[in-house]
């Protein structure tokens, strides 16, 4: 028995998948990617900020970073473990950096295949070069985060020279070195790049969209785009100029898991004593 199509019949553009239990079913529709990735977003730009503002400590001196970097390690006090804190934390960013991947792939998978029914070529008079490069820039983001945790938590290109604890160390050793230098450039260019469509995009996602407040959103965006690049690039200057050096520094005492250097103010002699935990 032949069946019959109502005339104007058009299959529809996406098969329907099986619905998952609320609240899951929401993130099955785009818009409930779309305020995923809005919302992971949020979380991600705010890890990248107070990262950068952790990280000026180095113009402060080792005291201060690797103080810093300690204080990351002891939170929670007395109330729990050593690290217990910190890596709650990491899962959470990992989580929400997934999170945010995942929610992205399936919103352009979606809106390639839809575009894959329209005959003519996608207009892109609306779109500017942030927004065009969002998937080149996410890529290199990426595979940068997976570089710095390599280098600078894990210490597998620094090799001998990397000291576990000392930040100041690790860091000025790493970035001195011209290509890690020019990597780390290009990751924060195109940082800021996927910031500043992003954080635009962000307040559209989350139904905050008006005429009105376009020019106030789009200058948010690339005052914290700017913020970002300019702080995350001081540093590879700085070490590149010289203005991180450890030769400067006069150790007083070894404070870490190993011999994490302590520097003293004064210009007399210092001294220098295994510190443990």
């Amino acid at each position: 028995m032949s069946q019959t199509l109502r005339p104007g019949r058009v299959d529809p553009i996406h098969q329907k998948a099986r619905p998952l239990p609320f609240p899951l079913s929401i993130y099955q529709t785009a818009i409930g990617k779309k305020w995923v990735m809005a919302l992971t977003g949020a979380a991600l730009l705010g890890f990248v900020l107070v990262h950068m503002i952790g990280n000026l400590h180095m113009y402060e001196g080792p005291n201060q970073v690797n103080a810093y970097g300690e204080a990351l390690r002891e939170l929670g006090g007395h109330l729990a473990p050593r690290t217990f804190v910190l890596w709650i934390m990491r899962l959470g960013l990992m989580g929400a950096f997934a999170l945010h991947i995942h929610s992205a792939v399936t919103l352009t998978r979606m809106n390639m295949l839809s575009n894959s029914k329209y005959q003519s070529p996608r207009n892109y008079a609306a779109a500017n070069f942030a927004s065009r490069s969002m998937r080149w820039t996410g890529t290199i983001i990426a595979l940068y985060l997976v570089f710095h945790i390599m280098d600078l938590t894990w210490g597998v290109f620094l090799g001998d020279t990397y000291v576990r604890g000392d930040v100041y160390h690790n860091l000025t050793e790493s970035l001195s070195t011209i290509p890690v230098a020019i990597i780390y450039i290009v990751a924060n260019v195109a940082l800021s790049i996927h910031i500043f469509h992003g954080v635009y995009s962000m307040f559209q996602s989350l139904g905050i969209n008006s005429p009105s407040i376009n020019k106030v959103r789009r200058n948010l965006a690339g005052g914290f785009a700017t913020v970002i690049l300019i702080g995350n690039l001081s540093f590879p200057i700085a070490a590149m100029t010289g203005f991180f050096n450890e030769n400067n520094c006069k150790p007083r005492a070894a404070a870490q898991e190993g011999h994490l250097k302590v520097c003293s103010g004064t210009e007399g002699a210092s001294t220098e004593k295994e510190a443990g935990h």
